[in-house]
């Protein structure tokens, strides 16, 4: 009798336990840089981010550890470096290198959360089943207008008649007849991000329904990544003759010709000239990512209106982060990231926690995506994971002039050399490793040159510099050689871009 009425204490001290803890709702945007009105761009339209930066915190120096899709998710959810997962590229699963290990969401599922995907949170198509409570959901919906579906159609069916296999993407693939941007005439809900949203405050009234259940509930948006393809209501929000060009239109200057590079995405799509963008197809270009970001902000609208109608707000913490910066005509780079500079790396970060201290403001301390899930396991009082290799950022939300991190980290392979980023207050270093060869290094003054428009790592007056920053980078992550994987586990090639 005795040990019956003790069971029955511990299930319901553990129930209560279960039932206080803060809720999660992480929401991922696709190739979205720190171009909000929340970071003082005065261009774009993002009445919702900036609403939910007033809830929370805005990290304006955030940084991902690698600047492509995959890697970038797979090192945030995981909570390791890209060093430690060996994945710096589009293609393999976390446990084709890491099988045995646990994740950030499958850490929360373990210590009683339910959690749960809908929309792009690993990489579609790279998904981790052991992180959900139940199989990641995407959105049913295209992401182009119903002419281009029509056009995306055709290209199969003449494929077959003639025997061809299409490519799944790049030059003669499906996207060869997708437009690099689109503005079409629908509603929100008619095309994947709508979709993706309508269902994701479907689920948020479903864990209305039994709040004694946390929830770590991720959803992920496609847009802005390139295609730039949204509503027409959200083009209209800009007017094209009035949007700032970039003025650095050069690569950046005294860099290595390998490293100063980017990826062909968006060469792949119908319409894009082959060489330079002049106006007005770059002031199109640039129209149709606003839009998108637009598209995505009212996306996130949803989200949160749907917290604060079903009550759940009071005790949910809200992180918006997206998965890398992106180039919209810097360095001659469009629609493209893919390498250790400055814009490439620094990525959207807003964190939100109910009655929090500083709600509101801004803070300059470093943070690194590897940080949040030592945060978020923070936040909610879980045990700790030593698995993690980040730092809880905590501390930061509760001082804005607080710091616990001394640097931030990022890597790139290209052509066999394997590039290693640290960013400092002060400088963006970058060490290019391949084996039988001396290294090769970059160094960015950030107070001088925050968009890496000269390399000065040749400047006499900077070798103790490298010198320095060498050995502490090398201190923390020795030289890796970069082996590119052959082949996927389904045999087929790997892609980097």
């Amino acid at each position: 009798m005795k040990l019956s009425l003790l069971l029955s204490s511990f299930v319901i001290l553990h129930s209560s336990l279960v039932a206080e803890r803060p809720n999660i709702l992480f929401i991922a945007s696709d190739d979205m840089r720190p171009q909000l009105g929340c970071y003082g761009d005065p261009t774009v339209k993002s009445p919702n981010l900036d609403a939910l930066a007033k809830r929370g915190m805005v990290f304006e120096r955030s940084y991902v550890q690698q600047a492509l899709c995959s890697p970038s998710r797979i090192s945030m959810l995981s909570g390791r470096y890209p060093a430690t997962t060996g994945i710096f590229e589009i293609g393999r699963t976390l446990r084709t290198t890491m099988p045995d290990i646990t994740t950030m969401p499958q850490h929360f599922k373990n210590n009683g959360y339910h959690t749960r995907s809908i929309g792009k949170i690993y990489h579609v198509g790279i998904d981790d089943d052991a992180s959900w409570s139940i199989s990641a959901a995407h959105g049913q919906k295209p992401r182009h207008s119903p002419a281009t579906q029509l056009a995306i159609e055709k290209l199969i069916t003449d494929a077959k008649a003639k025997g061809i296999t299409l490519p799944p993407k790049g030059k003669g693939g499906r996207n060869s007849v997708v437009p690099a941007f689109e503005a079409v005439e629908c509603g929100d809900d008619d095309l994947l991000d709508g979709d993706c949203a309508a269902r994701a405050v479907e689920q948020i009234r479903e864990y209305a329904k039994n709040p004694s259940q946390p929830f770590f509930f991720a959803v992920g948006f496609a847009n802005p990544h390139v295609p730039w393809i949204s509503p027409k209501k959200y083009w209209d929000l800009y007017d094209r003759s009035k949007l700032p060009l970039a003025t650095n239109t050069f690569l950046p200057k005294d860099a290595p010709i390998f490293a100063a590079t980017s990826g062909t995405d968006f060469r792949w799509y119908a319409g894009v000239p082959a060489n330079e963008l002049h106006e007005p197809f770059a002031r199109e270009c640039l129209h149709g990512y606003l839009a998108a970001i637009s598209y995505v902000d009212a996306q996130v609208g949803r989200l949160l209106a749907a917290l604060d109608e079903t009550g759940l707000a009071k005790n949910t913490i809200i992180v918006f982060w997206s998965d890398h910066g992106y180039y919209m005509g810097e360095h001659t780079w469009w629609g493209a990231k893919h390498n250790n500079y400055e814009g490439a790396t620094r990525n959207c970060l807003i964190v939100s926690q109910p009655g929090m201290k500083h709600a509101g403001e801004k803070t300059d301390a470093l943070a690194q995506s590897v940080d949040l899930a030592p945060t978020l396991t923070d936040l909610c009082s879980l045990p700790t994971n030593d698995g993690f290799q980040g730092r809880s950022l905590k501390p930061v939300l509760e001082n804005p002039t607080a710091t616990v991190n001394d640097a931030a980290f990022s890597w790139y392979p290209k052509e066999g050399w394997l590039g290693t980023a640290l960013r400092t207050d002060k400088w963006r270093f970058v060490e290019w490793t391949k084996l039988g060869q001396e290294p090769v290094r970059e160094l960015y003054n950030q107070n001088n040159d925050p968009q890496n428009n000269l390399n000065v790592a040749n400047k006499p007056e900077h070798a103790q510099v490298l010198e320095s920053l060498s050995k502490r980078l090398r201190e923390k992550f020795p030289v890796q050689e970069f082996k590119e994987p052959a082949a996927t586990p389904k045999g087929k090639k790997v892609r980097k871009q």
